[in-house]
């Protein structure tokens, strides 16, 4: 019997250049969602032209995958935790400066708008609580403990998960700090600590809710850059796979050891658990050809069986708005061999 892998983007494309320009001029929020439902409209259409079976909006109304929850609220200042990347350049979260933390927007806002549009299957990318715990300042905040913090912000996280999952979509946790985590601190507390807070949130689905829900793991994508490939898959994908959720999404197609990498994932790819496998390297300008990709398909297949197994892209192309490295053609080029090489494979298959 012939056997369809899924396949899925992660989430974000590359802004058009006239989104960024509209977002780097001083407009009105009216003239803005003018540009942002241009933008969306034109993201969900063409990556429905990929033949993809499940889409994003792209991202396109976000600042970035990891800030969107953050738009709009008054209690943050500047001087949070900063992620170095390789190439040298830096990325620095806000921090909070007092309490309560609240969400200033959830996902399932960008979620229904996409809906009105979108001809076919949608996911939906949250941001996990492990990164948003990095939020609270090192100092604690008078009369806001980080007790009470994490109280809110796993209750915040929840309803975010929650809202999307009502509106019949899957769902899919960007868990970039993961691989990071261990870069930071080898002795894995900090891992165990976040994955511990991602299972936190978890608990509040049912067995069948998690199995729409999955977790995203990838070593950074900024400006053709990451901030933790260089930390051992072999150190990092074990502790992964003890997050409670139905579906992962691993970066693959970048790793310098594709077969260590399927080697360790192997005997986690059991029961309902869906591994999704990265096919294509969105930090590099090459376009992988679809032979190529149903190539590396049929290598993953000899550690994890078909009914385990999908693929997607190591990364999201642009997560963050101001990173131009990639262009939206690279982007849907490479996305379209990946469906294509998805295809040749599961014909094989």
């Amino acid at each position: 019997m012939k056997t369809t892998l899924p396949t899925e983007p992660i989430g974000s494309i590359p802004r058009s250049a006239q989104l960024l320009a509209a977002i780097q001029g001083q407009l009105s929020p009216a003239e803005m969602e003018t540009h942002y439902e241009a933008a969306v409209i034109d993201t969900i259409q063409r990556l429905e032209e990929t033949g993809s079976p499940v889409i994003t909006d792209g991202e396109q109304r976000k600042s970035s995958f990891a800030t969107y929850c953050l738009d709009g609220l008054q209690n943050l200042t500047a001087a949070g935790v900063v992620i170095p990347f390789h190439d040298g350049h830096t990325r620095q979260l806000p921090a909070l400066s007092s309490g309560p933390f609240k969400f200033g927007r959830y996902a399932v806002d960008d979620l229904r708008k996409a809906k009105k549009i979108a001809q076919k299957s949608l996911k939906q990318p949250v941001i996990a609580v492990s990164a948003l715990s990095l939020l609270y300042p090192a100092t604690e905040i008078k009369g806001y403990s980080r007790a009470a913090f994490m109280d809110d912000v796993v209750r915040e996280c929840i309803k975010d998960i929650r809202q999307c999952l009502d509106e019949g979509v899957s769902v899919q946790i960007d868990f970039t700090e993961g691989r990071l985590a261990v870069k930071l601190d080898p002795s894995k507390t900090l891992l165990k600590s976040f994955i511990d807070l991602n299972n936190l949130v978890l608990q509040a689905f049912t067995p069948s809710e998690r199995q729409r829900i999955g977790v995203h793991t990838c070593p950074g994508g900024d400006h053709d850059s990451t901030h933790s490939a260089e930390v051992d898959y072999a150190e990092f994908l074990p502790e992964l796979f003890q997050i409670n959720a139905g579906n992962f999404y691993v970066q693959l197609s970048s790793e310098t050891d594709r077969i260590k990498a399927l080697k360790i994932m192997q005997p986690f790819a059991t029961g309902p658990r869906r591994i999704f496998v990265g096919v294509t390297d969105p930090i590099s300008a090459r376009i992988e050809t679809a032979q190529e990709i149903k190539d590396r398909i049929l290598e993953a297949t000899k550690f994890i069986r078909p009914e385990n197994l999908g693929t997607t892209d190591d990364c999201g192309f642009s997560p963050f708005c101001d990173d131009i490295s990639t262009s939206r053609e690279t982007a849907f080029a490479k996305i379209s061999n990946r469906v294509e090489g998805n295809a040749l494979a599961s014909q094989v298959l």
